[in-house]
């Protein structure tokens, strides 16, 4: 579906928006440059700009492709079924981390995926301001900065508590403190993230053995299952299943990098929801 050499034309894409809408907004932003889309959730001029002119030109680049991102799912949530039309459809976050991005810290990426039939492709993380690039292609492997990656390699019993990662408290639905409290009564460092996609990141080259995610938004997460999957590591939602991009899965859902990591967590989650009733 795409090949090496248009998987970094597509790389160029994501990096001339980035130059174009985004960087040029760090740590500039004026207040009526942010909005709120609900609770906790906001949106920048840089957000909408980019996302306008990724659509524009990753269509261009695959004519007959469609995308899927945040911005224009926050206004129109049909946009979702692209997920399970006919076209190819590109997945797009804008700008990861809109928080940090707000807030002046360079951990926020730019996320793309290209699934085809609910299928990922390809896809593509870039962290302009810590500068790092993680890329995919299925089949052949994940590299970021360049380099080959390669998850975590299995645990050792008797090393210290695996790092495992999740989202902050203010994000969790109602009764998911039992299975963190679970996780950390097992012996896993369980700690707290603040941008989807560099943590994919982490643990596609083995900085993490793992993430725990409570949320199941495709543009949070497509481009970073693949980087994943491709450097080795394991995916899988609460009941075993493989993710669906499309949503209606058993949360939260596990990105490790192995399967026995992948179970051990699902086990430690699922005991501790039956011993609560």
């Amino acid at each position: 579906m795409i090949s090496f050499a248009e998987l970094a034309e597509v790389e160029s894409i994501i990096r001339s928006v980035n130059e174009k809408a985004v960087l040029p907004r760090f740590r500039s932003l004026n207040d009526s440059d942010v909005a709120m889309k609900g609770p906790m959730d906001p949106v920048t001029v840089a957000d909408r700009e980019a996302e306008d002119l990724l659509r524009e030109r990753l269509t261009a680049f695959l004519p007959g492709s469609v995308v899927v991102g945040e911005e224009a799912v926050s206004e129109d949530a049909s946009v979702l079924d692209a997920l399970t039309g006919s076209a190819p459809v590109w997945i797009v976050d804008p700008i990861d981390g809109t928080r940090n991005f707000i807030a002046g810290s360079g951990r926020f990426s730019t996320l793309v995926a290209l699934a085809v039939d609910g299928v990922l492709q390809a896809s593509w993380t870039y962290a302009p301001i810590i500068g790092r690039i993680g890329t995919a292609l299925a089949g052949h492997g994940a590299r970021v900065d360049g380099v080959p990656a390669r998850v975590a390699p299995a645990a050792d019993p008797a090393a210290p508590a695996l790092p495992i990662t999740t989202s902050h408290p203010v994000w969790w639905p109602a009764g998911y403190g039992r299975g963190v409290d679970a996780m950390r009564a097992a012996d896993l460092d369980v700690r707290y993230f603040d941008a989807c996609g560099i943590e994919y990141l982490d643990v596609a080259v083995g900085s993490r053995s793992g993430m725990v995610l409570t949320w199941e938004y495709c543009w949070d997460h497509a481009a970073g299952l693949l980087l994943v999957a491709e450097a080795g590591g394991h995916v899988a939602a609460l009941d075993g299943s493989p993710v669906r991009l499309e949503g209606g899965n058993a949360l939260p859902f596990i990105v490790s990098a192995e399967s026995g990591t992948t179970d051990r967590i699902r086990q430690i989650i699922t005991e501790s929801a039956q011993a609560a009733g």
